[in-house]
C-alpha cells in the first residue's frame, strides 16, 4: 500500500478545511473511548455499530447483551470506529492530505454531505455484494475512497508526495549504516529516494490511480480477508458518481491549476510610411 505524505494543491478558497479536520477529530475521540473500554469491551461494542450484512437483510440478529443503534442507522456509524492504530492512522493519513482541498473545491457543507453519502453508499455496495457475510464492516475507508477519487477528478496535475512502507522498512537498516559513515553525508539519497521515509513525488493522476488499481485487484482476486476491498471500490464508484455534482461550478473536473496569461505577442518590423527617406 503506497501511503501519501502531503500534495502541492493550493487551498484557494478556503482558509481552513473546518469540516475536514472536524472528521479526523472524530474519529480520533471515537477510537480513544473505544479503546479506552469506558464503555465495555472494544470487540462488543464495535460489532454493535459496525455493518453486518446478514443483519442489515433481518437474516440474522445480535446478542441481547450487544447494544448499537437500529441496523439501517450503521451504514453511518460503522464510518467513525477502527480495528486498530494502523487501520485509523493510515486513514486519517489519506483524509487530512485530500480531503481539505476537496473540501475547498467543493465547499464545507458540500463535502460533508459528499464524505457521508460515500460512505453510506459504500456500505450499500458492500452489503450488496457481501450478503451472506456476518463479519462486522468498520472504518472511515470507504469514504476516504470517495475522496481520492474526488482529488483525482479535480487536481489530476497535483503532486504528491509519498512513500511505500515496505519499501522503507527495506531501506531503513542501510540508511542507519549510511549515518556512522562519515564518507557520505547522512541526508544522500539511496536509489533516488530521500531517506529516513525515501519518499518519492508522483502526479495525483498515477498516485492515486495506483491505489484505484491495488483496491479493483484485490477486489477481483478473490477473499476480503480481514479488508474489506468492495467497499473501497463501492466508495470509488460513488466517488465518481457524485464529484461532478457537489463541486463547486467554478472548479472544473480535472484542474490544471491557476491558467497563465498568454505571453505577449513579439514585436513586428512596421512598414515604413510612403513619405519616409531609405538608406541608400
Amino acid at each position: 500500500m503506497v501511503m501519501p505524505l502531503y500534495d502541492d494543491a493550493p487551498m484557494r478558497r478556503l482558509r481552513r478545511p473546518i469540516v475536514n479536520w472536524t472528521l479526523i477529530a472524530l474519529n480520533v475521540i471515537v477510537f480513544l473511548l473505544v479503546y479506552s473500554e469506558a464503555f465495555g469491551d472494544p470487540l462488543t461494542l464495535i460489532r454493535g455499530f459496525a455493518v453486518i450484512p446478514r443483519v442489515l437483510f433481518g437474516e440474522a440478529t445480535l446478542a441481547d447483551w450487544i447494544v448499537g443503534p437500529p441496523a439501517p442507522l450503521t451504514l453511518l456509524t460503522s464510518l467513525f470506529f477502527h480495528s486498530s492504530v494502523l487501520h485509523i492512522a493510515s486513514n486519517m493519513l489519506f483524509l487530512y492530505v485530500f480531503g481539505d482541498n476537496v473540501e475547498d473545491a467543493m465547499g464545507s457543507l458540500h463535502y460533508l454531505l459528499f464524505y457521508l453519502s460515500c460512505g453510506v453508499g459504500a456500505g450499500v455496495f458492500y452489503v450488496y455484494t457481501t450478503p451472506d457475510s456476518i463479519a462486522p464492516l468498520i472504518g472511515a475507508s470507504s469514504a476516504i475512497s470517495g475522496v481520492c477519487v474526488a482529488f483525482l477528478l479535480l487536481y489530476p496535475h497535483a503532486t504528491v508526495t509519498g512513500f511505500f512502507p515496505p519499501l522503507t522498512m527495506l531501506l531503513m537498516p542501510v540508511w542507519f549504516v549510511a549515518l556512522f559513515d562519515r564518507s557520505r553525508a547522512p541526508n544522500s539519497r539511496i536509489l533516488g529516494l530521500r531517506p529516513p521515509l525515501f519518499s518519492f513525488h508522483a502526479s495525483a493522476f498515477l498516485f492515486i490511480g495506483a491505489w484505484i488499481l491495488i483496491q479493483l485487484l484485490n477486489a477481483t482476486g478473490g477473499g476480503e480477508g480481514r479488508v474489506a476491498w468492495m467497499a473501497h471500490v463501492g466508495g470509488i464508484v460513488v466517488g465518481l458518481i457524485l464529484t461532478p455534482f457537489f463541486k463547486r461550478r467554478s472548479h472544473p473536473l480535472f484542474d490544471r491549476g491557476p491558467r497563465q496569461p498568454p505571453p505577449p505577442a513579439p514585436p513586428q518590423d512596421l512598414p515604413p510610411p510612403a513619405d519616409a527617406k531609405t538608406e541608400g
